[in-house]
């Protein structure tokens, strides 16, 4: 059967779109109370509008993550609204395609503050809270949007891939730390998703790219990492995958890392090649 989510809060970053807009609606249609945050106010706006005229029940609160004080205002705002918190789903990100050498030191950091160390504090606020309000034996669940490639550094995209193994790396860490209390710990990991992250990366590149890409039609629906998440807020597990293929491929990548390198100096001097031939 699993946990009953029905009356439970969860608080979503970055749900302005993507996959933290699908995550909020199929919480909310699990019968969960939804937090919506991220700093788009007009969007927040009618996505609760959607929820609620739905028959679901949803708050939203415009902030930055990497804001001193916004993750606390989240977690005090949930409780707030909905007298409690359950759940969070640090979800908020983007990616910058650079090599190495090329970052600027802000670029990196803000980077870093974003995908990582926004989403560890809010993550120990949330835990905290649970700890201290929540009854055993579920005291709450945190999620974090980590990705396939925090598996595997991926070259012109090492700072992305490096802030999302460090989710994965601290979410682990923290699964085992405080699963005897009762709270779950869970790190998501999504491939090419049809999101705004790719028009985003661009952007932020520069206005184009060069690095190998996943092609449109491999690309899933945020709706599929949705229901995912869903699956797992009712079964707990330490990951959450949507794609085994994918998995195992970077499974084999670690097993075998003399190989991985060959083929992404193949696929790179490709995929360089064709734009210099442009």
């Amino acid at each position: 059967m699993g946990i009953d989510l029905r009356g439970r809060t969860i608080a979503i970053t970055g749900a302005s779109s993507g996959i933290g807009l699908a995550t909020g609606i199929a919480c909310a249609e699990a019968g969960m109370n939804v937090v919506i945050a991220a700093r788009r106010e007009e969007r927040l706006r009618d996505l609760a509008r959607r929820i609620e005229s739905s028959g679901g029940k949803a708050a939203f609160m415009v902030m930055d993550v990497i804001a001193p004080g916004d993750n606390q205002r989240l977690v005090d705002f949930a409780v707030e609204r909905f007298g409690g918190l359950y759940a969070v789903f640090s979800n908020a990100g983007y990616g910058i395609e650079r090599r190495v050498l090329d970052y600027t030191q802000s670029e990196l950091t803000q980077m870093f503050e974003t995908n990582f160390w926004s989403s560890l504090e809010l993550s120990r606020l949330a835990a905290r809270f649970m700890l201290e309000r929540n009854p055993l034996p579920n005291r709450g669940h945190i999620l974090l949007c980590s990705s396939c490639v925090s598996k595997i550094g991926l070259p012109n995209f090492a700072a992305y891939s490096a802030s999302k193994a460090l989710q994965d790396h601290f979410g682990r860490a923290m699964r085992i730390e405080l699963a005897p209390q009762g709270i779950h710990v869970s790190t998501v990991h999504p491939i090419g998703t049809r999101t705004e992250f790719f028009e985003t990366a661009r952007e932020r590149s520069g206005g184009r790219r060069v690095s190998l890409q996943t092609p449109d039609t491999l690309k899933q629906p945020p709706e599929t990492v949705a229901k995912a998440i869903v699956r797992c807020l009712r079964k707990p597990k330490g990951e959450v995958w949507t794609s085994f293929p994918v998995r195992a491929a970077l499974a084999l990548a670690t097993l075998m890392p003399g190989l991985t390198d060959r083929i992404l100096r193949n696929q790179q001097k490709d995929v360089s090649g064709s734009v210099a031939n442009k």
